[in-house]
């Protein structure tokens, strides 16, 4: 990430952050669920701890337990132990992938945190202690990755990465604490367009590389690779409900209005520049201009649709991270377009 040929290793090494956080993702309630467990038995919750489900609790925190100590192990493993470890210190990656990697952070955090608030809930925790149950669970899970880089030889703590981090966390428990129920969502989408094959030449000329292949190396080719990995084809969105402001209006319980944010063109974190068997690759910025997209479009919160079924209201529920396809608003490049159906 310092230099033009560790690009790759940056998308790498997001690829390894991200795959981590999916699948650390089911079992993460075990984080500070004893202060969740302190707070149902405070004289404050003893009606509630009747029905507090200890067998539930337990149950998620030994599946908790084991998928996140396999997933931390497995990134050490895979990923850390082969790039050196030195001590702690900081790196600045603000100007990094267009923020697209900080929005990521925030989103992460934000479901993170949401979907363990969702497995305390199902342990009949209280709203509050669920709430921060939630809140620190997504604060260790984003920290052991934060922690790892800074260690690490070849990045280092981003305070960028955190504050993301925690304006995620954040944006979950001021409504839950306060309104009780999520209003604004963060939700992603990807569109998964082909990467051109043309030839681009090497800056002395001698070899010739393809976009596609630059792609592949950074984003991977599997569906699920590039779903997490690829910043050109991903959208993060703020979805907000505008019936749980206005409870008297009219408007469907379930529709959202979405503001989105995107970039395109990104071929390396700072730069659109690379090395491939010892040669230097630049695209022209004529050519291949980095630029961010904002957008507009509607969503469906799939959480409000009302449903009696427990397993189809836990799929919405995890569903409910992602934006539905809906035409869009977009401004990009100080011009304002009109796009009939966004993904």
């Amino acid at each position: 990430m310092r230099a033009k040929g560790i690009q790759v290793l940056c998308g790498k090494a997001n690829a390894c952050h991200a795959w981590m956080r999916m699948i650390c993702l089911a079992g993460i309630l075990i984080f500070c669920s004893q202060i969740a467990l302190s707070a149902q038995r405070s004289k404050r919750s003893v009606p509630y701890r009747d029905s507090f489900n200890k067998k539930k609790f337990w149950s998620l925190a030994a599946l908790g337990s084991g998928i996140y100590g396999a997933a931390t192990i497995g990134l050490n493993a895979a990923w850390y132990q082969e790039t050196g470890r030195s001590s702690f210190h900081f790196f600045n990656d603000w100007g990094e992938w267009r923020k697209m990697d900080k929005l990521g952070h925030s989103y992460t955090a934000y479901f993170e945190a949401e979907l363990c608030f969702k497995g305390a809930r199902w342990a009949k925790m209280p709203n509050k202690g669920a709430t921060w149950t939630g809140v620190a669970a997504a604060f260790v899970m984003q920290t052991t990755v934060e922690m790892r880089d800074a260690y690490s030889t070849r990045w280092g703590f981003s305070p960028w990465d955190m504050g993301f981090n925690l304006a995620g966390i954040g944006i979950f428990a001021f409504q839950q604490l306060h309104w009780k129920e999520q209003r604004m969502r963060l939700k992603l989408s990807s569109s998964l367009d082909s990467y051109p094959t043309t030839a681009i030449r090497s800056a002395n000329g001698l070899v010739d590389s393809r976009l596609v292949d630059r792609s592949n190396e950074l984003f991977g080719t599997a569906i699920s690779e590039r779903l997490l990995k690829d910043y050109n084809a991903q959208t993060v969105w703020l979805s907000v409900n505008p019936k749980s402001f206005f409870p008297t209006s009219r408007i469907p319980p379930w529709l959202n209005l979405a503001v989105g944010y995107s970039a395109e063109n990104l071929y390396g974190g700072f730069s659109n520049t690379w090395t491939e068997l010892g040669q230097f690759f630049k695209l022209s910025e004529d050519k291949y201009p980095r630029y961010s997209q904002w957008l507009l479009s509607p969503d469906i919160d799939l959480s409000r649709i009302p449903t009696r079924s427990k397993v189809l209201k836990t799929a919405l529920t995890i569903l409910n991270i992602f934006k539905i396809p809906a035409p869009a608003f977009e401004y990009s490049r100080a011009k304002l377009s009109w796009r009939w159906l966004y993904l």
